[in-house]
């Protein structure tokens, strides 16, 4: 399992991806899900207890409440100055970037992708995000099957952990899509640094 170098110790943000029993399946810092059970510590985030579909974690004494399905929670270290202003991303096995968020409230799954030039998305995450894209300006997308038409929308808000960007340019593509692509409309309102598996994200002022 990939994890920071030298930060363990100090998650930015940590999500529940489910429950294994009595087990709370942890996401923390858009790492791989890992099973920890209750008073085990999983790269640096330990689980007090847990009941249904919530789980009760603790890191440097700070204490919150996760839910399933919710988006994740900022762990950054208390009193520092970038507070919700940064975000930490992890590589996956895969050599990605993923990361759950939300975007007008509603949470989704993430795939940061530099080379796209906006927020990506399949008409059938747009229905799951309430995204109303037929509203939007039609636009001729290239697809595997030929030509198919596309949307332009402007997404309200995008939040990743407690980070939030308003005003956000989108397509909505009928092609079927794993994932949403964060794309530049998104990622160039941060100044960005990538350092071996970890890359770090500062809201632009």
């Amino acid at each position: 399992m990939l994890t920071f170098a030298g930060t363990a110790a100090h998650a930015e943000s940590v999500a529940l991806a489910g429950m294994l029993g009595s087990k709370a399946l942890l996401v923390v810092d858009a790492s791989a899900p890992k099973s920890v059970a209750v008073g085990e510590t999983h790269l640096g985030v330990k689980v007090i207890s847990t009941s249904g579909d919530q789980a009760v974690i603790e890191q440097s004494g700070k204490r919150t409440t996760l839910r399933v399905g919710e988006a994740p929670v900022s762990m950054g270290a208390a009193g520092s100055k970038a507070g919700g202003k940064r975000i930490v991303l992890t590589a996956g096995s895969g050599g990605h970037f993923m990361t759950s968020g939300q975007i007008n409230g509603r949470s989704v799954q993430f795939m940061v992708d530099t080379g796209a030039t906006s927020v990506a998305m399949s008409v059938a995450d747009a229905e799951r995000a309430g995204i109303n894209y037929k509203s939007g300006q039609p636009v001729n997308m290239s697809t595997a099957n030929g030509q198919a038409q596309g949307y332009r929308v402007k997404l309200s808000s995008v939040r990743i952990a407690d980070v939030e960007v308003f005003d956000v340019d989108a397509v909505v593509t009928p092609q079927a899509m794993p994932f949403m692509l964060l794309g530049n409309s998104y990622l160039t309102r941060f100044q960005m640094t990538r350092e071996n598996d970890q890359m770090t994200l500062v809201k632009r002022y």
